[in-house]
């Protein structure tokens, strides 16, 4: 029988308050426990975590039960790939080295049973947005990384944490006209021979089609938690509980 590959992103665990964090995290192992018999892949779109800085020998704590779920994908012979958002300012090779994870810090192309895919977060790809773009290779240059990495774990992640709001309040009031430039960079790579162009940052949820092509948003689970499924050659948003 044919499996699936599942799609999701922008959780930002650790965002709201302990009691919905809870909640929330209960919600991602259910679902991670439910797509482990019939699973060939999964791809976390960005902002896994609403900040994830990680420390050479220190990761943030609070997020076991999420660490053990996805290496129990992986243990199971599931491909994880984690295409790093605006949020996650810094990875090193936690997800790699201990669970497995496939990490990528930039957009992806790939082919899914025939068919060809355009992935990423969507961050820095809308062309109006040049404030982002900039801001983005500051947050991305190894060498500040580095240098942010000396600052003490317990006050580097409370500016992280900080930083990480002000990002979603830059993107949640930004105003980027009337056009979806999310949409309108599908539209490129659809031109370009992209069957499905799949994107999340934007928080909202959206399936359009151009031309031969599909674009998809997953939104958020902030909101209404979805995920999106691949299979006998349908590509379907479910609604997740």
């Amino acid at each position: 029988m044919e499996k699936s590959v599942y799609f999701i992103s922008d959780l930002h665990l650790g965002l709201e308050s302990k009691e919905k964090e809870k909640l929330k995290e209960e919600k991602l192992i259910r679902f991670l426990n439910f797509i482990k018999e019939d699973a060939e892949e999964l791809f976390i779109l960005g902002d896994l975590f609403d900040y994830w800085f990680e420390y050479r020998r220190v990761i943030q704590k609070g997020y076991f039960k999420t660490f053990t779920a996805l290496k129990n994908l992986t243990d199971a012979g599931i491909k994880v790939h984690y295409l790093i958002g605006n949020h996650d300012f810094m990875h090193r090779n936690f997800f790699s080295d201990e669970l497995n994870v496939k990490v990528y810090e930039d957009p992806i192309e790939v082919e899914l049973k025939g068919k060809k895919f355009f992935l990423g977060h969507g961050d820095g790809l809308v062309k109006n947005d040049l404030g982002y773009k900039i801001l983005k290779k500051i947050l991305r240059n190894k060498f500040l990384q580095k240098v942010f990495s000396l600052i003490h774990p317990d006050l580097g992640i409370a500016i992280a944490s900080s930083s990480s709001k002000k990002s979603r309040d830059y993107t949640a009031e930004k105003n980027y006209g009337e056009i979806d430039g999310l949409f309108e960079t599908a539209q490129n790579k659809i031109d370009e021979g992209f069957d499905f162009v799949i994107f999340g940052h934007s928080h909202n949820r959206a399936d359009k089609t151009y031309k031969n092509g599909r674009y998809i948003n997953l939104g958020t689970w902030l909101s209404k938690p979805c995920y999106l499924k691949y299979k006998d050659d349908q590509l379907n948003i479910i609604d997740w509980e």
